[in-house]
């Protein structure tokens, strides 16, 4: 028997579709939203009227591809915005800017000079392309970059997960000094040409960034944006992104890209209440002993140490979420909030009595450990992640060939990489924080 449709929609009953009915459970949950997406689902950031505009390339709607229409329009706009030679829309996420970054950047292979902290979409793009990551810690990129052969390019991420900035501006003035560009993972700092300071890549050099707009702004999940600020590469950007993308974008994301860009241009102070709102959270935690990342952090990302207080993040999370906050991430240390200018002075508030419920107590035993030396590379990336390989327990790995990213939350840093040979010193840190096996080549 067919399912019976819902008499206002016609749709089935949500019972016959069990993602739809997990999706309106947990909306029906009512917690304070400081996760991704940051459109908050607020009327204020998206028309109700959007999933009524779900249509594809017409006459009347253009191509994403193609350099005319109202998307070429959309597109230059956001790109003076940003201040750009040319900005490019991305309905595929942060994955597609960064896939097309690199490929601007070395489109006949070669090496690039990678900062440790990096996304496994990068890591696989490099593989797919041919290029050959140089590796490098994100405290020495400055002197690497000025110091490496052979480099078409230096790869960074900033802000991380955790909102941490790197300091760009001596890495972007040693790549200005070789002639090769500066290429930014900002795919949780859309929102740092806005705040105050300004602490954008763009603003510190970056030749390129892929900007994920949909996690800190008013954008529907896989809204990006490439932006292009060194001319060099803007002319065949269209055909970069047409190389890996979907040839059916979404357009009601891309329509949110386009509303979002008007939005901030209509809003240029949005960001001043928020950084005094998270700011505000951020003391009374540290108030509590509930430590902030150390180092210079993206103003509205809360990353909350709670293993300062006795509580792992995962801990943390459990209770913020049983008080009715729903956070974005939780780990051994720390419990990650992302707040945007949708969310309430109703979610602040609870988020500030949830924090206050967190239990006091002495730190959890095991501090930051040091990361071991980065390990030997036995085989080139793409051929590791290529070949066939097994997994196998931690001590039966050492000497053998990863063939995948093992990475530790927190430091948040790939210890070991495909194509590097694990060491004894590798596998050792790597089951302190609870890898028991990992993927090596056959």
């Amino acid at each position: 028997m067919s399912p019976r449709p819902d008499e206002r929609s016609g749709m089935p009953e949500s019972a016959d579709a069990p993602l739809y009915a997990a999706l309106v459970r947990h909306r029906e949950k009512g917690r304070a939203p400081f996760h991704t997406p940051g459109h908050r689902n607020s009327p204020a950031a998206l028309p109700r009227d959007l999933l009524s505009l779900d249509f594809t390339e017409l006459p009347d709607t253009g191509s994403l591809y193609d350099d005319s229409g109202p998307i070429l329009e959309a597109e230059r706009r956001a790109a003076e915005l940003f201040g750009t030679a040319r900005t490019c829309f991305s309905a595929d996420g942060c994955t597609l800017c960064i896939q097309a970054m690199l490929r601007l950047a070395a489109p006949r292979g070669g090496k690039i000079l990678c900062s440790r902290v990096i996304h496994r979409s990068a890591v696989n793009a490099m593989a797919l392309l041919g290029l050959e990551p140089v590796w490098t810690m994100p405290g020495a990129a400055a002197r690497a970059a000025a110091a490496s052969p052979g480099i078409a390019a230096v790869y960074v991420t900033s802000p991380d997960y955790y909102g941490r900035l790197m300091d760009l501006a001596p890495v972007a003035a040693a790549c200005r000094a070789r002639g090769i560009p500066l290429l930014a993972d900002c795919a949780h700092g859309a929102h740092l040409m806005f705040t105050d300071p300004v602490l954008h890549p763009l603003r510190f050099g970056a030749a390129m960034t892929a900007d994920s707009a949909h996690k800190t702004l008013g954008v529907l999940t896989g809204g990006a944006w490439l932006n292009i600020a060194d001319a060099r590469y803007a002319a065949d950007a269209k055909r970069a992104m047409a190389l890996f993308g979907s040839t059916s974008p979404s357009y009601p994301v891309l329509a949110s890209l386009d509303l979002a860009r008007a939005w901030l241009r209509a809003h240029p102070g949005a960001f001043a209440p928020l950084q005094e709102k998270v700011g505000a959270i951020r003391a009374f935690a540290l108030s509590r002993g509930i430590l902030p990342p150390a180092g210079k952090c993206d103003p509205t990302r809360l990353a909350l140490d709670t293993a300062a207080v006795g509580l792992t993040g995962v801990q943390a999370a459990e209770r913020l979420r049983a008080a009715g906050v729903e956070p974005e991430y939780a780990d051994r240390a720390f419990v990650v909030l992302i707040a945007t200018p949708f969310n309430t002075d109703e979610d602040f508030a609870r988020l500030r009595t949830a924090v206050a419920a967190l239990p006091p107590g002495r730190p959890l035993p095991e501090g930051e450990r040091i990361l071991p030396p980065l390990p030997p590379v036995a085989a080139g990336l793409r051929e590791a992640l290529l070949a066939e390989s097994e997994t196998v327990p931690l001590p039966g790995a050492v000497g053998r060939v990863a063939a995948e990213a093992a990475c530790p939350c927190p430091p948040g840093v790939p210890v070991v990489m495909p194509g590097e040979r694990v060491t004894a010193e590798a596998a050792d840190f790597l089951r302190g924080y609870g890898f028991f096996a990992i993927k090596v080549l056959k």
